[in-house]
Parts: C-alpha cells; sequence; structure tokens
C-alpha cells in the first residue's frame, strides 16, 4: 500500500488483524469473512498456529485476514497472548497490519473495553465489531451503537457472525477503506474515568433475569451431576464413532476393492501391478476407509466447542487437573490433543507456569489422536464382535476404554512428574464462561471440511510415499531361485522385520508388525496402509482378496492384538510429535526423555498385556 498525505493506492490487498478476548466470536466471525478461502500457519519462530484468509468484498477490495491469539490485555501473561502483543506493538514484519477489526463480546463489553481503548491508543485504523448483540437483547441489554461510536472515536458496528447477513454492516466499512484509514486520531482518555462513563452511557439493561445460561450451568456444572455428565458425552461419543461410521465405511471400502480389481484386471501381471495394487492402493486404500471416524470424532469436537461447552469442562476440571499438580489450563491444551498432539503442544503456551508447561507437554502425547483411530479400528474391528450390550455397542465401549487408558495413564505420569520436581502453589483457574450457542452448522461443516482436507492431504501426500517406499523395501532384491515362501520374506523389509522380530517377540508381535511400525513414525496411522502393504505382499491365492481385518484375525493370536493396542496407547510414534517437543521447550533433553520414556511405557505395556492375556486365554 502506497500513502501520500490523505490519499492512498494499493498494490497490494490490505491486511486486517482480527484481535478480541478468547470467546469473544472472533472464530466464527473469521470464517464468515473468509468462508473456504483461509488456511493454517505458523508464525515464524514459533509455532503457535494463527488462520489466515482472504476476503474479496462486493465493490472489489481485497483483504488478507488475520487472526491472531485472543487476549485480555496488552501485558501478555503466556506465550500466545506475546504473540498478539509482538503483532500490535513490535510490528514483526511475518504479520503486517493495516487495519484492526476488534472483536469485542456484547453480552460482557465490560471485559473487553480497556483492551479496546489501549488498541486504539496505538494509533491503528480501528472497527469495533460488537458481537453476539442477539444474545445481549435476550438478556435484557441494549448497547447504543451511537453513544460508543462517539466516546470511542471509531466506527462501531453490529455483527452477527452466526447469520449469513450479519456481517454486512462490517463490509459497508471495509468497502470504503480511504475513511477508515484517513480518519482523524482520537484522543488518549484516562482510562478508568472513561470506562466508567462509556459503560453508563453506552449500556442499557432492561431486565436482570436468571438466565438461560446459569440454568444449564445448574446443571451441567453441578457437584455431583457435572462429572457423570461429561463421561456420558464422551462415552457417546465413541459409541457414535463405531455406530454411525459403518455404513459409510463400508461404502469406501466396496470403493477401494472396486478400485482395486479394475486395476488388477487393467494391467498386465508384473512390477507395475504390483506397485498399484499391492502398494498404492493397498496401502492408501486401508487408510482412508478410516476418514468417516475421523469426521464424527471431530463432529462432536466442534460441537461441544461451538455450543460453549468445552471451557466449562476445563473449569470443571480444574479442580481434579489441581489434584495431580495442575491446573484447569492444561484442560484446553490436552483436550486438543485428542485430535493431534501436535496443536495440542502449541496449546500449552497458555499455561503460564513453566513447570506445569512442560509436564502438560510430556503427558500430551498419551492422549488418544485421531492418528490412532485408523489402528484402533481395524484391530477392534478384527477381534472384537460388532455386537450389542443393551444400548451400547462393544467395540465402541472398547475403544472408549482405550481413550481411558490414555487418560489414567496421563494423569498418573504427571503425579509422578510432580513428585520428582516438586508441586507448585495451586494457581485457581480464572476465565471467563462463554455464553451458550446453538452450533452453527456452517462452522462445524468448515472445521469438518479443513479436517478432512488435512486427512487426505496427508493420505495423498505422507501416506503415498511411504506406501509406495515400502512396497519397494517389500520387493526388492528378489528372491533367489529355488526360494519357497512369499518373496517379502527375501526383501529388504522382510531381513529388517526378521531382525526386529527378537526385540518385539516378547511382546506377541510378528516380524510383520516390526516393519510396519517403522514407517509409522513418520504418522501413526501409516502403522495400517504399512500393514496392508505388508500382508497384501505376503498373502497369496485366495488370500490377495481377503480384507486386511479379516486376514489379521486369521494371523494373530487374541493376546498379539490387545498387546499391539497397549502399545499405540503409549508409543509416540510420531516425528511431528517429538520434533514440535524440541521446538516448544527449546531442548532435546525433554525430547529424547519424551522418546524414552514414551517407548518404555509402551513396551512394559504391551510385554504385561500380552502375557497376561496369554495367561488368561490360554494362548
Amino acid at each position: 500500500m502506497i500513502r501520500s498525505g490523505n490519499s492512498f493506492a494499493m498494490n497490494h490487498p490490505l491486511s486486517i488483524a482480527l484481535i478480541g478476548n478468547p470467546n469473544c466470536g472472533k472464530t466464527a466471525l473469521f470464517n464468515r469473512l473468509t468462508g473456504s478461502h483461509q488456511k493454517v500457519a505458523n508464525y515464524a519462530g514459533v509455532t503457535v498456529e494463527r488462520k489466515e484468509g482472504s476476503l474479496t468484498t462486493e465493490a472489489g477490495r481485497q483483504f488478507h485476514i488475520i487472526d491472531l491469539p485472543g487476549i485480555y490485555s496488552l501485558t501478555p501473561l503466556s506465550q500466545d497472548e506475546e504473540i498478539t502483543r509482538s503483532a500490535l506493538i513490535d510490528k514483526t514484519k511475518d504479520i503486517p497490519i493495516d487495519l484492526v477489526v476488534f472483536v469485542a463480546d456484547a453480552t460482557n463489553l465490560k471485559r473487553s473495553l480497556k483492551l479496546i481503548i489501549d488498541v486504539i491508543q496505538l494509533g491503528y485504523p480501528t472497527v469495533l465489531a460488537l458481537n453476539m448483540t442477539d444474545l445481549a437483547r435476550k438478556s435484557g441489554q441494549v448497547v447504543d451503537l451511537d453513544i460508543l461510536q462517539k466516546e470511542l472515536g471509531i466506527p462501531v458496528v453490529e455483527t452477527t457472525a452466526i447469520q449469513s447477513d450479519g456481517i454486512k454492516s462490517l463490509l459497508d466499512i471495509l468497502d470504503k477503506p480511504e475513511d477508515l484509514i484517513n480518519r482523524p486520531s482520537v484522543r488518549n482518555p484516562d482510562e478508568s474515568a472513561d470506562i466508567k462513563k462509556i459503560l453508563g452511557a453506552a449500556i442499557r439493561k432492561n431486565a436482570d433475569t436468571y438466565s438461560l445460561n446459569q440454568r444449564i450451568d445448574a446443571f451441567v456444572l453441578h457437584p455431583l451431576l457435572g462429572f457423570p455428565i461429561l463421561l456420558a458425552i464422551l462415552f457417546f461419543m465413541f459409541q457414535a464413532v463405531f455406530s454411525w461410521a459403518e455404513f459409510p465405511k463400508e461404502w469406501i471400502e466396496a470403493g477401494v476393492e472396486s478400485v482395486g480389481s479394475l486395476f488388477t484386471v487393467m494391467l498386465p501381471d508384473g512390477i507395475l501391478r504390483s506397485l498399484v495394487v499391492d502398494g498404492v492402493i493397498a496401502g492408501m486404500g486401508s487408510i482412508v476407509v478410516f476418514l468417516p471416524q475421523i469426521l464424527i470424532l471431530f463432529f462432536f469436537i466442534l460441537v461441544l466447542e461451538e455450543s460453549g461447552y468445552l471451557p466449562r469442562a476445563a473449569f470443571m476440571l480444574d479442580k481434579l487437573m489441581s489434584s495431580i499438580g495442575l491446573s484447569g489450563h492444561a484442560f484446553i491444551p490436552l483436550l486438543s490433543s485428542f485430535a493431534c498432539a501436535v496443536p495440542g503442544i502449541m496449546a500449552t503456551r497458555t499455561i503460564r507456569n513453566k513447570k506445569d508447561r512442560i509436564i502438560t507437554i510430556l503427558i500430551a502425547p498419551l492422549m488418544t489422536c485421531s492418528a490412532r483411530l485408523p489402528v484402533y479400528s481395524l484391530i477392534i474391528g478384527a477381534f472384537i464382535p460388532n455386537r450389542t450390550l443393551g444400548l451400547f455397542n462393544l467395540q465402541g465401549l472398547v475403544l472408549f476404554c482405550l481413550y481411558i487408558c490414555g487418560i489414567v495413564a496421563a494423569i498418573f505420569v504427571a503425579w509422578i512428574m510432580k513428585q520428582l520436581v516438586g508441586k507448585n502453589e495451586y494457581q485457581p483457574l480464572l476465565m471467563e464462561l462463554p455464553s451458550y450457542h446453538l452450533p452453527q452448522i456452517r462452522n462445524v461443516a468448515i472445521g469438518l471440511w479443513i479436517r478432512a482436507r488435512i486427512f487426505l492431504i496427508r493420505v495423498s501426500t505422507i501416506i503415498f510415499a511411504t506406501s509406495v517406499l515400502l512396497w519397494a523395501l517389500s520387493t526388492f532384491p528378489s528372491p533367489p531361485e529355488g526360494a519357497v515362501g512369499p518373496a517379502i520374506q527375501y526383501s529388504f523389509a522382510g531381513q529388517l522385520g526378521h531382525l526386529l522380530e527378537y526385540i518385539v517377540k516378547p511382546i506377541g508381535f510378528n516380524w510383520q508388525i516390526a516393519v510396519a511400525l517403522i514407517p509409522a513414525m513418520a504418522a501413526r496411522e501409516i502403522a495400517v496402509s504399512a500393514l496392508g502393504t505388508v500382508y497384501a505382499l505376503s498373502a497369496s491365492g485366495d488370500d490377495l482378496s481377503v480384507v486386511l481385518s479379516s486376514l489379521l484375525s486369521s494371523s494373530w493370536s487374541l493376546p498379539t492384538a490387545l498387546s499391539l493396542l497397549a502399545w499405540f496407547v503409549f508409543a509416540p510414534q510420531c516425528f511431528a510429535t517429538l520434533g514440535v517437543i524440541k521446538r516448544e521447550t527449546n531442548s532435546w533433553w525433554v525430547m529424547i526423555f519424551a522418546a524414552v520414556y514414551l517407548f518404555c511405557l509402551a513396551y512394559l505395556a504391551s510385554f504385561a498385556t500380552y502375557h497376561i492375556a496369554g495367561f488368561f486365554l490360554g494362548s
């Protein structure tokens, strides 16, 4: 952008920074402004995720939208708040800001007002987007926009980000950025006096009623009922992961099988057919079939987040977390780790105490991330009958138990670490609980699309490359003259697997599992595609047409299957997780400690599971 006096010309899109408190509706506004034109990036030098997107208005104005981490003041108390402060005050080159849209919760304007004034004093062209005004009116509170605009000296607009026409007034202002940029500077008010004056003049309360939020909170935050309600929600979620995904999973399986059969007929017998059918289709297809289960899991997480329940779960679990030496601030990072440990570890930047943050980082990999779900689903589907026990699905019950095992293990490890490093003085969780909302279909759909896109990108890049590489290692060199048995046994992968079998045999693993665990270090779910590739090349005759789950159920014992489940509860199996631990802690020793203790726990858990199960099952 080139500025000259009171005029300017744009030679690139203007950058708009979205600023606001946590839980003010900023993300919903970002989704409404950018639609599908958004991406996730990392801040330079750190690993905090940021969202970026593009906007083109009806007048043809182009904007680059940056959604900065939520803050309560310009005095940062956590590392994610430092990112926003640096962008506003230090003007980092990585985050150029031309305009600021400050998003405030109309139901709690008092919470935002001091920060609004502080941001205005920085001199940025600023618009105040007063969000959730519909909820404010329902609670009997009316904000006079004219008075608020006059007192602050900046444009003030109402926005209802959950409605398709709820941001029209904001777009009208953005269509004329010249007026905003060339607006005269406002005075520097005396903060304490002006805040009281502005609130008194701009806000009118028509009623002081016992709101719906309070009625719901009296139920879901009840000292006796709150925790069982949370467990019931989680239990239902994992039941749905299996029950609801059954039909779409069968459709995808049929599609993958049809594609494999088609290429088997089209291609002549030889190396190319083996690469396409046994390498690419067997590898990638064995992963794609689990997309419905992953999307169902994320659907529930997004709905709970959209509704306003997740912060309440953190508040409710604060006392439980304090019993192991952590605060409720660790709940959101740990919950994020159910999706992926990488953003979960990044989210620990909100934890102010350094010891608490390190311990939370170290236990985050124990949360059962979505990358484990294909592995769990494959083994559970192969060995656990798909039957109902009353109202419950047996497979969903086993999946729920695996998630609980990860949580219990994390609690135990955190308690041990706290005994070793010493407990900190308890810091109560202080947070603003957002108003309840009906989840918006648009926001949930965008979240699911982003997750599906990330998953499919992983399938088409990392998993594709790994499947091809594993096929090559499993195919070459060719078996010697007169060799008996599948050719893979004489390949590089087979030789390595037989070597590793000496190490993994005590925990019930065979050489095929050992081979599959190696590429799974790139991403946990690759274990499924690796097993698909290895067993496709190991099978012969009629076995080639048998789906992987059936092949495993006939090849493994139940103790072996249970042992592998126990292994994946603990083992990090992911270079990305270890890498982000190194970057977030800036310590090789913490990363090495995480890898060693997780692998030791995995081996011990698998060893105990295999031998105990073998004792009781007699195998």
